[in-house]
């Protein structure tokens, strides 16, 4: 490193003239003799182990981006990351370059930007996200990677293709098979043939991926046959390719890696918010001391503009963050000096490591605080507050209409209609579904539960929301029963629904629309009746007090507290009720909604200002008491971008592997996806997703929100969505949404066939759907060997599971092949089975 300072490194690089003000961009350089230099665009996606790279994106906040990024002005401001890429085999020198060249490229753009350090292998998933088409990573560095291809030094490489969204291609030694495993697809590459080899274990999209870039290796080196062959139908290749085939992979040497045995993915389980860690950084002594602060959950008002701080949310990465006030010095040695602490805590040297600087924040930064509050947001919707600390509510027309047009507005107000379709309200009682009358609706008892059927129309479609509310004092068998009854109306509609678990005081704007946003809970419930007798609590209390809370119209809503002085609040309004007088009581600080909120409930009312209380008031709820009479601003709505997960727990730990700059592409149909979008969860279930996560989903995410750094709670609704009955509030999050992808998408089959019109001549060994001969899937022993129906792959009956054997592992398991086995006595296969695990 003394070295490369030594040189005398301009201030900025020349390099760096080709971006362009106030505008997206992506580039990427790569050092070569001390030098950045662009590289091609047609090679954007190639790294090679032995160099360095910078990345560079600048894009539209929360807009998707990557190799593709068409310059243009933004429509807001500019969302800037820097990333430094190293590859496993680059110099010393090449990766202190890049670093330099960042904080260069930082200086110049004002300090701003986010920085990230990224290693082979380890890289973090907003720098997967901007090759969607896929990552190579090849073998060797600057000399071999500017070398031509040269056909008659033709270099044969074995390719290890890897991922359903952004695929890793890996370079591997030695090219032989126990290298190769058969959960993944490999591509071998000799001089006159293309083989694509996929595993039986292998998924859909990996296989359409290595086909892909099965074409993409045939046009750049302008030819090769491509051959396609699936794992156990080597023996079909032609007498020329089989040889040059077993050149390389001999057949009777194949041994390859059992899915099971084969080195997982590094999906990292996620930490719970207590084991996320603040430390303050500090120079003043002229060495570098940090001090830890707290564990999680974080919030915004733990850190300050005065200092530096580390976040270290260990093998989910090391953040550090630059107060506004820090002095340049600090900015540039930040990333250095997080990357020491990485060292000093002994994690692995390939810990993801990003610098940000106060009021930058990504998403993924932010979303590890409970609160965090962007300055000059806007404050909600159709409501500001004053600099006086009063609320003030000013008024939004709302086109409903709108909605479906918008669905980035249905999105940001989570509402699909104005709440005026149809409805029907059940109460559960002895695990039956009570009708509730309809003058009762919007009246809910803490200690019950409710369903609640919403139909409303798009066009001449009639979509349905379902919701199931649980009071906070409702039981576990009624809170069952409702989730349970929930299920089995949306069988009768066929599965059309929209399922959506409510915990009381967790409404959703939706929820409050449907009842015209006025809904009264109230204390008691069937289990603890008023009279005791008949389960009937419709004659409430004689007196008792609301509590009537909210911002809008939309989400205000009133609910019974403690009839005493001392549950009132100055920032809301209270209705009193006694059989001879109704007040309501307007704190100074509640807001007008609130306010018309409460007259609406009262019916015939006294008004009470706060403040100018008459002692008959004060008698009416047994004397005067001290009450939370502090003066806030409102709960305003944090800055928390929505965010997507594929989500499992098939491993015994719950699994969360984020899809950063996510467009509805990534919402692949065999996965359960979580969409976050903080007020609520989204949970997708694709058509061919796994059974046993689709009924453990909402498991899931209540898993995900255990483990959520920023510790919230449990209890914000969770919505389940199947694939094609998607609702507008969940499509705005996803930019332009293509009601067709899923039909016109491509599938194996489809990709093999396009090979065979592009590539005239090309050999296609595939049978039908992935399948044995007689058309029917097939699967390793130790699958089969499953003795719980429920979790066996789907379509696999559980009585003749020989029949998915492949035809070579079949005679390895009998001892004989399928036709000798057919003409066998019924007990001599049943005894076969028996010995196989199969039976």
């Amino acid at each position: 490193m003394q070295f490369i300072r030594s040189m005398g490194v301009p201030t900025t690089d020349p390099a760096f003239g080709i971006i362009p003000k106030n505008s997206t961009f992506f580039v990427i350089w790569r050092v070569e003799n001390f030098e950045l230099v662009p590289i091609p665009l047609e090679d954007y996606g190639k790294f090679y182990k032995g160099d360095s790279y910078i990345v560079f994106s600048a894009a539209e906040f929360g807009q998707p981006t990557g190799v593709n990024e068409v310059p243009h002005a933004p429509r807001g401001s500019l969302d800037i990351n820097i990333h430094f890429w190293l590859g496993s085999e680059t110099t010393q020198d090449e990766a202190g370059i890049a670093a330099i060249k960042t904080i260069e490229l930082d200086n110049m753009l004002g300090g701003g930007p986010v920085q990230h350090r990224e290693t082979e292998g380890s890289e973090s998933k907003r720098f997967l996200s901007y090759f969607k088409n896929g990552l190579r990573m090849l073998k060797g560095g600057i000399v071999t990677g500017l070398k031509k291809v040269d056909p008659d030094a033709f270099d044969p490489s074995l390719y290890h293709i890897k991922g359903k969204r952004t695929t890793i291609v890996k370079e591997i030694q030695p090219m032989e098979w126990k290298s190769m495993n058969d959960g993944d697809c490999y591509i071998l590459h000799t001089k006159n043939f293309i083989f694509v080899w996929t595993g039986r274990n292998s998924n859909n999209m990996e296989k359409i991926q290595a086909a892909k870039f099965a074409n993409s290796l045939r046009t750049e080196y302008s030819g090769g046959n491509i051959v396609v062959i699936e794992d156990g139908q080597e023996a079909a290749l032609d007498v020329a390719e089989k040889a040059e085939f077993q050149e390389f992979l001999p057949l009777n040497n194949k041994n390859v890696v059992p899915q099971a045995d084969a080195p997982k993915d590094e999906v990292v389980a996620r930490r719970m918010c207590a084991e996320i860690k603040l430390f303050r950084c500090s120079d003043e002594s002229g060495t570098l001391k940090v001090t830890e602060v707290k564990n999680g959950p974080l919030f915004q008002g733990d850190v300050n503009s005065n200092d530096s701080y580390i976040i270290d949310n260990g093998s989910d990465g090391v953040w550090v963050w630059v107060g506004k006030k820090a002095t340049q010095k600090e900015r540039e040695e930040a990333l250095r000096n997080a990357q020491g602490f990485v060292t000093k805590k002994g994690y692995p040297a390939s810990t993801r490591v990003s610098r940000i600087i106060d009021g930058g924040e990504p998403s993924e930064f932010r979303s590890l605080f409970r609160d965090w509050k962007i300055k000059d947001q806007s404050k909600g919707f159709g409501r500001q507050v004053s600099r006086n600390n009063i609320a003030k509510t000013v008024q939004t027309k709302f086109d409903a209409t709108s909605l479906h047009e918008q669905p980035e507005m249905s999105a940001k107000t989570q509402l699909v209609d104005d709440g005026t379709g149809q409805k029907e309200v059940w109460r559960v009682k002895n695990f039956e579904l009570i009708p509730v009358p309809e003058n009762q609706y919007g009246e809910f008892y803490m200690g019950d539960c409710y369903i609640v059927l919403y139909a409303y129309l798009q066009g001449n479609t009639e979509h349905y929301l379902l919701y199931y509310w649980i009071g906070v004092d409702a039981s576990q068998d009624e809170a069952g029963t409702a989730a349970l009854k929930a299920v089995e109306l949306d069988d009768k509609l066929q599965g059309r629904a929209i399922q959506i678990r409510i915990v009381q005081g967790k409404e959703p704007p939706q929820f409050m629309s449907i009842f015209g946003g006025k809904i009264a809970i109230y204390e008691g419930g069937f289990a603890s009746s008023f009279d005791g007798e008949n389960g009937q609590d419709e004659a409430r209390k004689s007196s008792y007090m609301l509590h009537v809370r909210g911002s809008t119209e939309r989400n205000t809503k009133a609910t019974e507290v403690d009839f005493r002085a001392g549950s009132l609040n100055s920032n809301d309004c209270f209705i009193v009720v006694t059989t001879s007088e109704t007040y309501v009581w307007c704190g100074k600080g509640s807001t007008g909604d609130e306010r018309e909120v409460a007259k609406a409930y009262a019916g015939d009312f006294t008004i009470v200002s706060e403040g100018s209380e008459k002692a008959d008031f004060w008698s009416t709820l047994g004397g005067k008491e001290e009450y939370a009479s502090s003066k806030f601003l409102k709960e305003e709505e944090t800055s928390h971008s929505a965010r997507l997960f594929q989500c499992s727990n098939a491993t015994g730990v719950f699994k969360a592997e984020e899809i950063v700059n996510f467009s509805q592409e990534d919402l692949v149909d065999d996965d359960v996806m979580l969409l976050d979008a903080w007020s609520n969860i989204f949970i997708w279930t694709g058509h061919n997703s796994n059974k046993a996560e689709q009924r453990a989903a909402e498991e899931l995410a209540f898993e995900y929100l255990n483990t959520d750094p920023a510790g919230r709670s449990v209890g914000i609704p969770v919505i389940k969505i199947k694939q094609g009955f998607e609702p507008p509030n969940f499509t705005g999050f996803f930019g332009v949404w293509d009601n067709d992808l899923w039909n016109n998408n491509m599938t194996y089959a489809d990709i093999c066939d396009r090979l065979k019109e592009v590539s005239p001549g090309a050999t296609v060994l595939v049978t039908p759907s992935g399948s044995s001969g007689n058309g029917v899937r097939t699967y390793p022993i130790a699958v089969l060997r499953e003795q719980d129906p429920e979790k066996l792959p789907e379509g696999v009956d559980p009585i003749k599971k020989e029949e998915y054997l492949c035809e070579g592992d079949f005679k390895t398991v009998f001892g004989c092949s399928k036709e000798e086995y057919e003409k066998m006595p019924k007990w001599k296969r049943d005894n076969k089975k028996k010995a196989a695990c199969i039976f």
